[in-house]
């Protein structure tokens, strides 16, 4: 059985062990969480206040109009600012996601705290195992690319395109980016620490603030992984694009969850809980799951793995000269494996061709590619891309409506004019 399959059915058996009160849910009773579920197409979210934070900006590192798009406590990256940026995206233009504040912590004074009942010899409120920043770094390191990207990415299309209304940040499709990240393999410290036969999950909790949604105190952020996905490739990363980590990015140490919904991969991870039973929290209950008239009435199992989706690199609403060739720029990929195709069109989908690859089609990054096009006819038309990654799948004409808009998947239209 491959990988996604024993995600959907480890994913059911979570669903049914949640709906049937015998799993635990982290800092929220059922009662609140069923509450919580009732409200969730119309909550907002508040940030509280950092006490680690001074600085007026929610954001730590420079964001220049010309490079992102200030979204509140977020950053989303400009499309045309990654042309000919090559493979990685930079640092410096790697979007950001913040529930609250980026906090400024000190590697010298982190530590990192495992505890729980899937420890061996440690009863879940026991002495935690430790580890510094130095204590990770001595460990055996692994290098990886993959990309981060949250789950809402393109939200702004289902109103613009089809349409549907949904609350939350109003991304286009910038919340995403590639790194290559080093660190420890999760793997590695879960053992170290002491992982029981009869632990099932871990919990990162981050170090930001405590989170408000809806009035109500939702703690930190915190979502758990099952184990065999934590024992697979997540990573404990401390260095991105052969830096250390940013302060934005997770410093000094974030989780990295490749190929699955952003969320899972925690920045600024103070400890984790090892569960000899499922867990829960408002991340996988309240938030990151499928509701709507498509879907199960009591919404699907807790997202994980991400969609597939293709990207110009190019200003929306650009301009171009009739009869001067040009090479149209782009990017594709998908969680469910690498992009082997990409199709562009360039008069709104009635004629296709297929785009050249730059990159050799792999897991968990994405795949460049570009395609010549010589405009004839002025006035405005819509350029199109659409992808297919080696598990058959390619982007639809339409994405299925959710209430939070997560998983954004459909072909986007993107706007330019011929002059």
């Amino acid at each position: 059985m491959c990988a996604a399959q024993h995600e959907i059915a480890y994913d059911r058996h979570r669903l049914r062990q949640w709906l049937d009160g015998e799993a635990k849910a982290d800092g929220v009773t059922r009662r609140r969480l069923l509450t919580l579920l009732a409200a969730t197409a119309t909550a907002t979210a508040l940030p509280m206040g950092n006490p680690a934070r001074a600085a007026d900006s929610p954001i730590v590192k420079p964001t220049p109009p010309e490079s992102f798009i200030q979204r509140g406590t977020n950053a989303e990256t400009r499309w045309e600012a990654l042309n000919g940026t090559g493979h990685h995206t930079p640092n410096a233009l790697f979007f950001v996601r913040n529930h609250t504040a980026t906090p400024v912590l000190d590697a010298t004074d982190w530590r990192l705290r495992l505890w729980g009942d899937g420890l061996r010899g440690r009863p879940a409120e026991g002495k935690p195992v430790e580890f510094g920043y130095d204590d990770l770094r001595a460990l055996p390191s692994v290098t990886r690319t993959a990309f981060v990207e949250c789950a809402g990415n393109g939200r702004s299309h289902y109103a613009t395109q089809q349409g549907q209304t949904v609350p939350g940040t109003p991304w286009t499709l910038g919340a995403v980016g590639v790194a290559r990240w080093r660190g420890v393999r999760l793997a590695d410290v879960l053992r170290r620490a002491g992982l029981s036969s009869c632990a099932v999950d871990v919990q990162p909790r981050g170090l930001d603030a405590e989170y408000v949604s809806g009035g109500e105190n939702l703690g930190r952020v915190r979502r758990p992984l099952p184990l065999a996905k934590a024992l697979d490739d997540v990573l404990l990363a401390y260095e991105m694009n052969g830096e250390p980590l940013p302060y934005d990015h997770g410093h000094p140490v974030r989780v990295l969850v490749p190929s699955w919904v952003g969320i899972a991969s925690i920045k600024w991870v103070g400890d984790i809980e090892v569960s000899a039973q499922p867990l829960y929290s408002p991340w996988n209950t309240t938030f990151y799951r499928l509701f709507g008239p498509a879907y199960p009435q009591d919404g699907t199992a807790p997202l994980t793995r991400q969609t597939i989706k293709s990207a110009f690199e190019l200003k929306s609403g650009a301009t171009f000269t009739a009869g001067e060739r040009q090479v149209l720029h782009g990017r594709s990929w998908s969680g469910a494996g690498g992009v082997v195709r990409v199709d562009v069109s360039t008069d709104g989908g009635t004629i296709w061709r297929r785009a050249r690859l730059h990159d050799r089609p792999r897991s968990d990054t994405w795949t460049r590619w570009s395609v010549p096009w010589t405009p004839r006819t002025p006035g405005p038309t819509q350029l199109l891309a659409r992808a297919t990654d080696t598990a058959g799948r390619s982007q639809p004409d339409t994405a299925v409506f959710n209430t939070q808009g997560y998983l954004f998947n459909a072909v986007v239209r993107h706007p330019v004019t011929v002059l």
